[in-house]
């Protein structure tokens, strides 16, 4: 069907979508809602909500539910299948939830559903230690409060990597007739759990502790009106902690910033105002779904926002520290192929193997699922640049309760010896030379920019060493590289270890474009970090 027939299919659906339908009057509007089913990305289904084939509505998640019901039938046929249900702070996510929880009991599936939201690491947690088949999570992570999602978990709680991916898929668009989804409002087969396993999660949690001394170390923490409120709070419990009250209860409008995002500049803005005003150490930020963590630290000229990069440099050189005695030749870091070599060299420099993965975290999940089927390798520490770290084996995702944790601990270690994590990066760049990372986001909306950034990334291939100056390498990711699956990323790499990467967001309208540019001075490194911006501003505009 082409947009205008999937519009009027809709119109018959029930009266409330009907309406908001017939409320549009913007064609482009209409086009954009049916142009394309939403679909899986690099972290599962996300998109607005509304209703439209390209929306997060009840039917949309009502088709990805049915359609991975009828893949775990088929996948483990015989055997009973149990499913693990959580939801995060935004709009819809807790009633998306339920409509999910009832689909899968109308299958005859066992599930569990939270009574009350939780953070993304708590789910993929549970899912394994209930012994649940499958898990799913509905959140749209750090997006703006328009989206929301759903994340796909398997038995051991990493994400749905390529192969279930692509079979679920398979299931999913073979739905045509949302006539036959089983909605149900029936309680029947659906277990409610809360308190008593968020508690085992946080047990876990606390085993990965690593540095406990008094300290006089103040911190402000907001949860950014997500799930992180509780579980964090709960991990630094000894700690001088103040809690931005605005920003401290759950809202999906997330009223208080523009965007719940701990990588935006002014997410913490008003976190390092109350820092100011108690003359804090450490500022400490988490999205809304408490798998991402933001800091920023006291300078001597104001509070210094850190990058993703730089906070996973600071903890790989933290956790091997404390963790030198227990470390072996099994022991190993994995980062992805667009975060930054200054924490893998810390790795190699501890003795440490370094594997890449793919964008998106349930790659590096999908290691430690790896690690644990052959005992080659040990998983010490896994971390992504946009702000997503994991210590330990409990969750197989990013989790921001773990990593508030140990930022914390790292912190007060450091302030016992009388110095800032400022202080801290500074040796290691003295001692690894100065690496500035960067990211910028293109956003291109509808189908006409989604055309765009298919012609951008067809520009990048065919010009890019004309483009770029003195490039040494390029990676195209499309072609399969290793043992990576094949993804649109391109690299090109110079020979003193910089580079440059360009791929389409798996989860928003964007092209992404990400700098690392290393060289024995800050000064050098920012002029020629301008000068490589510049010729890319050039061409996306």
């Amino acid at each position: 069907m082409n947009y205008r027939e999937k519009y009027e299919q809709w119109l018959t659906f029930d009266e409330e979508t009907k309406a908001e339908l017939l409320s549009i009057t913007d064609e482009k509007e209409i086009e954009d809602r049916f142009y394309k089913d939403l679909a899986f990305g690099t972290g599962g289904l996300r998109g607005i909500m509304g209703a439209g084939s390209n929306r997060m509505n009840k039917y949309t998640v009502g088709k990805a539910t049915y359609g991975l019901a009828k893949y775990l039938m088929k996948k483990h046929e015989g055997e009973e299948i149990k499913v693990a249900l959580a939801y995060d702070s935004r709009n819809n996510s807790a009633y998306f939830a339920k409509v999910a929880a009832g689909i899968f009991a109308s299958c005859g599936f066992k599930v569990f559903l939270y009574e009350m939201l939780v953070p993304v690491p708590v789910l993929s947690f549970t899912t394994a230690f209930l012994g649940c088949t499958c898990g799913v999570m509905l959140t749209a992570s750090h997006n703006p409060k328009e989206y929301n999602g759903y994340k796909v978990y398997d038995n051991r709680g990493c994400q749905f990597c390529t192969e279930d991916t692509k079979n679920a898929i398979g299931y999913i668009n073979d739905i045509t007739d949302f006539s036959a989804i089983p909605f149900s409002d029936s309680m029947d087969n659906i277990t409610m759990i809360g308190e008593d396993v968020l508690s085992e999660f946080l047990k876990k949690v606390k085993e990965q502790s690593l540095y406990e001394e008094k300290s006089d170390l103040k911190i402000v923490y907001t949860p950014l009106h997500g799930t992180g409120n509780i579980p964090v709070r709960r991990m630094l419990e000894g700690m001088n902690v103040t809690v931005v009250k605005e920003q401290e209860m759950p809202d999906g409008n997330f009223s208080t910033v523009r965007s719940p995002n701990p990588e935006e500049k002014d997410a913490l803005t008003i976190a390092i105002e109350k820092a100011k005003e108690i003359d804090a150490d450490l500022v400490l930020g988490t999205d809304p779904d408490c798998d991402r963590v933001g800091i920023a630290v006291k300078g001597d000229d104001g509070y210094v926002l850190f990058t993703g990069n730089q906070t996973g440099a600071l903890l790989v050189n933290f956790v091997l520290t404390m963790k030198k005695a227990s470390l072996s030749e099994k022991s190993t870091l994995v980062k992805t192929i667009v975060t930054s070599e200054l924490g893998a060299n810390i790795g190699r420099a501890f003795g440490l193997q370094v594997e890449e993965t793919l964008t998106g975290f349930k790659y590096i999940g999908d290691k430690i699922n790896k690690y644990e089927d052959s005992g080659e390798q040990e998983f010490v520490i896994g971390y992504e640049e946009s702000y997503g770290y994991l210590v330990g084996t409990h969750a197989r995702d990013k989790d921001a309760v773990v990593s508030s944790m140990l930022i914390c601990q790292m912190a007060a270690w450091y302030k016992n010896q009388g110095k800032t994590l400022i202080d801290g990066l500074n040796e290691i760049y003295d001692t690894y030379g100065y690496y500035l990372d960067s990211l910028d986001s293109f956003t291109l909306k509808g189908k006409d920019g989604a055309e765009r950034i298919a012609e951008l990334m067809v520009y990048f291939r065919e010009k890019g060493t004309e483009i770029f100056e003195g490039v040494d390498k390029v990676l195209d990711y499309s072609t399969g590289i290793a043992d990576l699956p094949k993804e649109n990323v391109l690299r090109f790499i110079w020979k003193d270890g910089s580079w440059i990467a360009v791929r389409p967001s798996g989860t928003e309208p964007k092209i992404k474009v990400y700098y690392s540019v290393c060289e024995n001075s800050k000064d050098k490194a920012k002029e020629r970090h301008a000068k490589l911006k510049a010729i890319v501003d050039g061409i996306i505009g």
